[in-house]
């Protein structure tokens, strides 16, 4: 394990999340997924995440998520931070998972609450107490749409006590950053970070709030970087002028989704292809296109590779 690795006591900074890739007819390709995982450490990465909701996760098999998750561990080989995820519709499901993320040296694990069919408060708890039985590494509960409250967030943080960190993209995501570390401030819940999500759309005013990091899509990490290493640095008008060339390409995002990732992990030479799991997948026409070559040429001055 690297020494940048053992001294990072708390999972702290960038950590993309990994797209999915697949060749031209569609079947999963494990030689751009090793490519993905090399790029984000070469773009200073501060950790990874697999597989997500920005994974595709849940139009993947479980035998897939398991094969993919050992690709992925052993090609970061310990040189930073590893989260697995073990997001599932049902905590027998997610259990399997977090036992296999113990397994290949992941760093922590992080899951949703079960999807597909909403569980009540009592159901949630268990979900990630039966997680943090089956799994020794730190968790890390994700809050997305419909979300939980942030009181709520606070009970887990008090009741399963390896729930550490919270990623926090439910909503208006910044006032629950906020809202959050009030929570656990006044009640004195162990909390080692939070992070945000949803490509990063509002990471300059999360930053402000508190957050610890963020996990947007693996596209252009290296920009993300160095938005925040500029932030850090206390220099925040380069933080913000680096963040503004990013915003055309979140609003595409938000537009379209995934695929656009792929698109320009395709024109990095990451991806050999956009194809993608999710059914129904919105493709990019000729006027997008422009659009993101337009974006792109601004954003290259600051890609790394």
């Amino acid at each position: 394990m690297s020494e940048r690795l053992q001294q990072l006591q708390r999972l702290r900074g960038i950590f993309p999340v990994l797209q999915t890739p697949l060749d031209a007819q569609g079947e999963l390709d494990i030689p751009s997924l090793r490519r993905e995982v090399d790029f984000c450490v070469s773009a200073g990465a501060h950790g990874i995440v697999f597989p997500a909701l920005g994974s595709e996760v849940q139009f993947l098999s479980d035998h897939e998520r398991q094969m993919l998750v050992e690709v992925v561990a052993a090609e970061a080989n310990g040189r930073i931070p590893f989260i697995a995820t073990v997001s599932a519709p049902s905590a027998m499901v997610a259990v399997e998972h977090a036992r296999h993320a113990a397994t290949v040296n992941a760093q922590a694990v992080m899951a949703l609450p079960p999807y597909i069919s909403q569980a009540n408060g009592d159901e949630i708890l268990d979900y990630f107490r039966r997680i943090a039985a089956a799994c020794p590494l730190p968790l890390v509960a994700q809050n997305a749409a419909p979300g939980v409250s942030p009181d709520f967030l606070v009970r887990l943080l008090r009741e399963v006590p390896q729930v550490r960190y919270i990623k926090e993209e439910a909503g208006a995501s910044a006032h629950n950053i906020s809202a959050v570390m009030r929570a656990t401030t006044i009640a004195q819940a162990p909390c080692d970070g939070i992070f945000g999500g949803a490509f990063g759309r509002w990471m300059l005013s999360e930053l402000r709030r508190g957050a610890s990091g963020f996990m947007p899509a693996a596209e252009i990490i290296d920009v993300y970087v160095q938005v925040w290493d500029a932030w850090q640095s206390g220099d925040i008008t380069r933080a913000r002028m680096i963040f503004n060339l990013i915003l055309p390409l979140i609003n595409q995002l938000m537009l379209l989704g995934l695929p656009v990732s792929k698109e320009v992990l395709v024109r990095r030479g990451v991806f050999q292809s956009t194809r993608m799991r999710s059914p129904g997948a919105q493709s990019l026409d000729a006027d997008d296109r422009v659009e993101l070559d337009a974006i792109l040429a601004d954003l290259q001055p600051y890609f790394r590779r």
